[in-house]
């Protein structure tokens, strides 16, 4: 069952739920209750068994997220400011750790806190339009949703800290050189094209999809052996029905027909 939000549009249709970013008037700006709804958003796309995929997006032609709210920061005391990131970084971990992917469809201004959100998407897709940057520095800051550490795991050491250095906007086309965004489109076919990658992602077996999400989050976590962690996840893989069916299927030169169901 679908939830009606203050600041999200959300719809689904064939397993994948978007949900829209629905502050246009603020170019989509992450304020407490946009946060709020968002971390309630994400999981019921991990719980619910019919939505099998998502995609984030953002209202209008000019900006996916165009950053934190900050006016609301003038109403944080000093000593709040490492509770706030622990805030958005616990909510942009839980998009990153979902079963099912999540994809980033950025349609504009994607800055600070928005660009933050679209890297803790499994990945992105990107409008001609899109611009990225951590222009946090303009302002006495650092990004504090998780920023520092998937932009340097996105681009590279180098890279990462010019952007953030520096705070210069990086355009479409640059971040799919640098590893960013995985394709730009014309503005018009951002959405019809990220849902038509989705499509094609669940053809597969969402026991291995989920399986893949895990073991390549594992390469990133400092405290887990990511070979390990992939010895144990192929065990799972290897003792499902998704499995049986698979090699049955290719065995038999036909398409499988593998589960619906939610990845454990």
């Amino acid at each position: 069952m679908q939830v009606t939000y203050e600041t999200l549009l959300t719809e689904t249709a064939n397993g994948i739920r978007t949900v829209t970013i629905n502050r246009p008037d603020k170019l989509n700006a992450l304020n407490k209750k946009v946060l709020e709804e968002l971390d309630q958003a994400v999981q019921a796309i991990c719980d619910e068994p019919d939505v099998r995929a998502a995609i984030i997006t953002g209202a209008g032609p000019k900006a996916f997220v165009a950053g934190a709210d900050i006016a609301e920061f003038t109403a944080v005391p000093a000593e709040g400011g490492a509770l706030l990131a622990k805030m958005g970084q616990d909510i942009f971990s839980r998009i990153e750790n979902c079963t099912k992917p999540i994809v980033a469809a950025v349609n504009g201004y994607a800055l600070g806190g928005g660009c933050e959100l679209a890297m803790a998407c499994h990945f992105r897709l990107a409008s001609e339009t899109a611009r990225f940057g951590q222009p946090e520095v303009n302002l006495g800051l650092i990004p504090g949703y998780g920023g520092t550490q998937r932009l340097t795991m996105l681009v590279g050491r180098g890279r990462a800290l010019e952007i953030m250095l520096t705070g210069n906007p990086v355009s479409a086309a640059e971040a799919r050189v640098i590893g960013l965004v995985n394709h730009v489109t014309a503005p018009g076919e951002l959405l019809g094209t990220t849902r038509k990658l989705l499509l094609d992602i669940l053809q597969k077996s969402p026991v291995a999809v989920s399986k893949v999400i895990a073991a390549v989050n594992a390469c990133f976590d400092r405290g887990r052996d990511g070979y390990a962690e992939e010895i144990r996840l192929f065990g799972e893989c290897f003792a499902s029905g998704d499995k049986k069916e698979g090699i049955a299927a290719f065995l038999e030169k036909r398409k499988p027909d593998f589960s619906k169901e939610p990845a454990p």
